[in-house]
């Protein structure tokens, strides 16, 4: 496969979205929010900044901005006209950084907590997946994953699937009526030594894995099989997500590290590769 660097410059691109007909990710050690045009030759927006290092990103029905504030453990709500509020506070439920969410139909997030101090270079522990129903309505509905992380919904099922970094695996879960979560199992167990972080999932249900410290990318299918590999030699790949015209844009969000003291030479960057399958439809 063929990569095409669209943009450079950056220090630890992270949270890669297709929005609304746009490729939006955050650069989680400048706290800014980018939308970007990649048919376009226009270079990326900053359209909100934090004060703090922002993961993933998510959308309220009336297209409210949602941004994971991972050192302050809270979710903010963003609607990109100079309005930043606190939509759900976490740090009650949690000492360590917040990472990665996804959104469900209904409207709920599901988020994932580191469980330690990575950065500290403290102790691993198990971290934990919490809920957030609604403005301040947050809760752990799982305790005992491995660095939980990138995550995703399989197109047209109430499965939530979740990458475990230090686990190299991805674990499911079915989403129940209230929001909980039940009926935990592994989705697909990785090769050894993976470390899975963004994910992206496509219309066939098939999962792409970003596979942060092994330069690679990831395309596994329920039970593990590998069907689709992408090599980035010399980069750390922190997220991707399927976009552009059809959906067979998979765009490719890395650096030269993942430690903030190690992206100030600003080495992170977008690609975009083509893929087979789409992108699921919306």
């Amino acid at each position: 496969m063929s990569l095409t660097t669209l943009y450079d410059g950056l220090r630890f691109p992270e949270g890669a979205r297709w929005h609304d007909g746009r490729l939006w990710f955050s650069d989680m050690h400048t706290g800014e929010i980018f939308r970007a045009f990649p048919d376009s030759d226009e270079l990326p927006e900053v359209v909100t900044t934090i004060d703090d290092q922002p993961s993933g990103l998510a959308w309220l029905p009336d297209g409210t901005l949602l941004i994971s504030s991972m050192l302050k453990r809270v979710v903010l709500r963003d609607d990109l006209k100079g309005d930043q509020s606190v939509y759900a506070d976490l740090s009650g439920l949690t000492d360590a950084p917040i990472n990665d969410m996804v959104m469900d139909t209904t409207g709920t997030l599901y988020l994932g907590g580191f469980g330690y101090d990575l950065y500290a270079d403290a102790p691993m522990q198990q971290g934990p997946v919490f809920a957030i129903t609604g403005p301040g309505e947050a809760s752990v509905v799982e305790s005992d994953m491995t660095f939980p992380n990138g995550s995703v919904i399989l197109p047209a099922t109430r499965t939530l699937v979740v990458a475990e970094t230090w686990g190299a695996r991805l674990t499911a879960f079915d989403i129940n009526p209230d929001g909980s979560l039940g009926n935990k199992r592994v989705w697909a167990e990785l090769p050894e030594g993976s470390t899975p972080d963004g994910l992206a999932v496509d219309a066939e249900g098939g999962v792409w894995v970003s596979c942060i410290t092994n330069e690679r990318y990831l395309r596994v299918v329920a039970g593990g099989e590998v069907t689709d590999v992408v090599d980035v030699p010399g980069r750390c790949p922190a997220d991707c997500v399927l976009g552009g015209p059809d959906g067979r844009s998979l765009f490719l969000v890395t650096s030269n590290s993942w430690m903030p003291a190690e992206t100030e030479i600003r080495d992170g960057r977008v690609e975009v590769v083509q893929v087979k399958v789409p992108g699921p439809p919306g």
